[in-house]
């Protein structure tokens, strides 16, 4: 099997299994019944994974392919808008911060996970034309923070991990 088509195999299974991460994600009841939408980030560990491992065209790919899956199987149009615009403000960066090389993997994650609720809170104050969600912001910080975290850590060992493995 030659280098493209391996890549494309490899793609295809990532977006495949953030799909699933994101359907067991979905099955996951809200962490805080006071707080809804919080959630781990499940999906992210592939993104990261696959940033790192394989490089950005990929991981944007994974992204929306996942995306658009998850909107078709289990969300609506809505869940698609709120996420699109979370996942390209946090890959966005975290390719960003990747290519300065100033984080590790964890910290790129973090980012990621603090600026994707920061993309799904302007849509929602865009859409809902509410200036006050902002203030949900706080809690979506320590959450991004706390899920970025564990996203980070768990494809930091992923990482080391497939170290040796060759796409």
């Amino acid at each position: 099997m030659n280098g493209t088509t391996k890549k494309i195999a490899f793609v295809g299974v990532m977006a495949s299994l953030a799909l699933v991460l994101s359907y067991l994600e979905f099955l996951i009841p809200p962490l805080f019944v006071s707080l809804p939408a919080i959630k781990m980030g499940l999906p992210n560990i592939v993104i990261i994974f696959t940033l790192y491992k394989l490089g950005t065209k990929e991981a944007i790919a994974v992204s929306f392919i996942r995306l658009l899956c998850s909107a078709l199987l289990f969300g609506s149009f809505m869940t698609f808008l709120y996420s699109l615009a979370g996942a390209f403000l946090s890959l966005t960066l975290m390719i960003l911060l990747k290519h300065v090389n100033i984080f590790s993997s964890i910290g790129v994650s973090v980012v990621g996970g603090i600026t994707h609720n920061i993309g799904q809170t302007v849509v929602a104050v865009i859409l809902l034309e509410r200036i006050e969600i902002a203030y949900y912001l706080i809690a979506l910080t320590v959450s991004g923070t706390v899920a970025g975290l564990c996203v980070g850590l768990i494809g930091a060992l992923l990482l080391k991990s497939f170290q040796r493995l060759k796409l």
